[in-house]
């Protein structure tokens, strides 16, 4: 069933980061919420988006970490709907701390679908990550314990008051510590980092990654995991739009780093439905009927959603523009 936003009391978990700030602008703008609240470690960042927002009446900011459950419990008092977007995500430094990443990205979710059922919450929508499909590292494998979590809190939900739903989505091209901004700072240098000459990663925009997920919250039934049809870059071509007289040094796979990306595997396919413009995960579960999304046909049986096999890929020109509306965009941490 489709929901209004209007008049609303919206949270957003990590609502500092580069996805957080664009999506509480949004809110704010577009959706005539009664509040939003930002819900984030870092009194700073909060300070600095309220007054990027013009000090707006509707804006609360409230200090706390998803590992804390009881001030979860105290945030979730009186809200309609939970954008769930905190998390750590670096994955060279994840595999170099992983309980840290159990912590927030397991336990901070298991504390915030608690949080949500406790408080009569209408909707969340936690996001994701293409790591998640058949990771390798320690941060695909924590989301993907997190996604199984929002999906299954489901049926916690007895009486059907509190619904979840994910988003997984690919690389955000213009995050603090992504591909974009780091190849415009060593560019001075003419020489550019390439693991490997044959990487590929799908791109998805801030702003992109805003329309997507406060798309599906408005028409999610509960339990679906949703992926957005995205384009592929090869990252040799992306360091060639960015700098093209830079020099290109393969300098190897890190530690935890896949040669190509997937949002959807093979083993996934039997319950996913094409949507036009999306994929849509069904639950294996003894509650999912099929809601809204029965009408929609399944992929093929060998059906896998991978960057080296997409059939849409950023080139020449094309590839110019995006990175050159990408980096319009407003540069901030994505959590």
């Amino acid at each position: 069933m489709a929901l209004s936003l209007k008049g609303k009391t919206i949270l957003v978990t990590g609502g500092t980061g580069s996805f957080g700030s664009a999506c509480v602008r949004r809110l704010l703008a577009g959706h005539d919420p009664a509040k939003v609240i930002v819900f984030s470690r870092d009194e700073w960042k909060q300070s600095e988006l309220d007054a990027r927002l013009g000090h707006d009446e509707r804006l609360r900011c409230f200090l706390g970490d998803v590992r804390d459950r009881d001030r979860l419990q105290r945030a979730f008092a009186g809200v309609d709907v939970v954008v769930h977007a905190a998390a750590l995500k670096q994955v060279p430094t994840l595999e170099y701390n992983p309980f840290e990443a159990v912590k927030t990205n397991i336990y901070g979710a298991q504390n915030v679908f608690d949080a949500a059922i406790d408080n009569g919450v209408e909707r969340v929508v936690a996001l994701s990550t293409d790591k998640a499909s058949s990771p390798i590292n320690l941060y695909g494998a924590t989301k993907l314990v997190s996604d199984k979590l929002f999906v299954d809190a489901n049926a916690y939900s007895a009486r059907g008051e509190t619904s979840f739903a994910v988003v997984r989505y690919g690389n955000v091209v213009n995050s603090r510590g992504s591909v974009i901004p780091l190849f415009r700072r060593l560019a001075a240098d003419g020489v550019l980092p390439l693991t490997d000459e044959r990487m590929t990663r799908f791109l998805i925009t801030v702003e992109e990654s805003v329309d997507f997920v406060l798309g599906r919250l408005l028409d999610m039934c509960g339990g679906e995991l949703f992926v957005p049809k995205l384009p592929s870059v090869r990252i040799r071509d992306l360091a060639a739009a960015i700098a093209p007289e830079a020099e290109i040094r393969v300098v190897g796979i890190r530690p935890g780093e896949k040669l190509h990306e997937e949002l959807v595997s093979t083993d996934d396919a039997r319950r996913t439905r094409d949507a036009r413009d999306f994929y849509v995960l069904e639950p294996e579960s003894e509650w999912w009927h099929g809601h809204s999304w029965e009408t929609e046909p399944l992929v093929p049986p060998d059906f896998r959603y991978t960057s080296d096999t997409n059939d849409r890929w950023l080139e020449g020109g094309e590839l110019s523009e995006f990175v050159r509306r990408a980096e319009a965009e407003p540069l901030a941490d994505h959590r």
